[in-house]
């Protein structure tokens, strides 16, 4: 009989799954259902075991053969419990997740947030000679995860670890006030380095005279729509769209500069959408800006080797299968 180890990424939107056989190998392709994580964790659970069949069927497999599963979910939880509502409906906060999942399923499961499982999976999808790995995703919020060297996820002692996103940043705006993020705190590097922010920032900018006769200052759509087209005027170089993103990589290199001083993981790696867009080599370069600014030289260059990086940044390789597979690999390791 076959063994499998399952991935399931359970997002605002979309479940994402992979399996994995016993020797690391992805089995079948990747299975994506709609997300029912507004509507109760139960809808939720139905959704997980839809998707997990859709990836044994093709295989000729049965759920006898699936040993462990990696679960990651968009919320803070600490060992199984979710903390904070974020995205999902009011029942999941204060319940187990990860022990009413795999008691009704019958498999061992481990939970981890979508963060943490992002960064596991962008390990596995590089050489074992990495090292550490510090992973950010700036997306409608900012996200992050720490792998030490060795594989291993560093989830602190509740599994509240590594929220990036909320370090503070010495940044103001225009009025001389730091800018308050979604958590309610003012001058969280969230507050800058998101979709959220984005918007705001568009706002800011299109009330100034200077950009009255830009095609988004005559739109009259809403500035969802606006900042969704910021990307693609990024990308033909336009001026406005060019500084709202050189600032936001900018403060994202700066912030990212403290959190390499605390844990100095050799390679940051940069997730979320920016990792597709025709603009994402300017963009690294804003993020290293900002990084030296902050840095000091030592994780900048090696004193010792000048022409070595001690810091180095890449984007993110494994797309929308990322944490799927890292979870799929956190469950082969621990249950393997």
């Amino acid at each position: 009989m076959a063994r499998y180890f399952a991935g399931l990424d359970v997002g605002g939107t979309t479940v994402k799954s992979v399996l994995v056989d016993e020797t690391g190998e992805v089995a079948g392709s990747m299975v994506e259902v709609r997300s029912h994580v507004k509507e109760g964790y139960e809808a939720t659970f139905a959704q997980l075991e839809s998707a997990l069949d859709q990836l044994l069927v093709p295989l000729g497999a049965s759920r006898s053969e699936v040993r462990g599963i990696g679960l990651d979910v968009p919320a803070p939880s600490s060992h199984g419990v979710i903390w904070g509502k974020a995205n999902l409906a009011e029942d999941w906060v204060g319940t187990n997740i990860r022990d009413r999942f795999s008691e009704r399923i019958g498999v061992p499961v481990h939970m981890t947030n979508d963060g943490n499982a992002a960064a596991v999976g962008e390990y596995s999808l590089r050489h074992k000679g990495v090292g550490g790995l510090l992973f950010v995703a700036p997306g409608t919020g900012l996200g992050g995860g720490f792998v030490l060297p060795g594989g291993g996820l560093y989830e602190g002692a509740n599994g509240l670890a590594l929220e990036v996103g909320h370090i503070s940043v010495p940044f103001l705006e225009e009025d001389g006030e730091l800018p308050t993020c979604a958590c309610g705190w003012k001058g969280c590097v969230e507050a800058w380095v998101s979709l959220v922010a984005l918007r705001r920032r568009l706002r800011v900018e299109l009330a100034k005279s200077k950009w009255a006769d830009h095609e988004l200052a005559q739109s009259e759509a809403p500035v969802e729509e606006k900042a969704f087209r910021l990307r693609e005027f990024a990308e033909k170089g336009d001026a406005l769209a060019t500084e709202i993103f050189q600032r936001q990589g900018h403060i994202l290199g700066y912030a990212l500069a403290d959190l390499v001083r605390v844990f100095d993981p050799g390679l940051v790696v940069i997730g979320g959408g920016l990792a597709e867009t025709g603009f994402r080599d300017r963009y690294l370069d804003w993020v290293r800006g900002g990084f030296q600014e902050r840095a000091w030289p030592m994780y900048v260059h090696s004193p010792i080797d000048p022409e070595k990086a001690t810091t180095r940044f890449e984007w993110a390789v494994g797309g929308d299968s990322a944490a799927a597979l890292g979870m799929a690999f956190v469950a082969r390791e621990l249950f393997g």
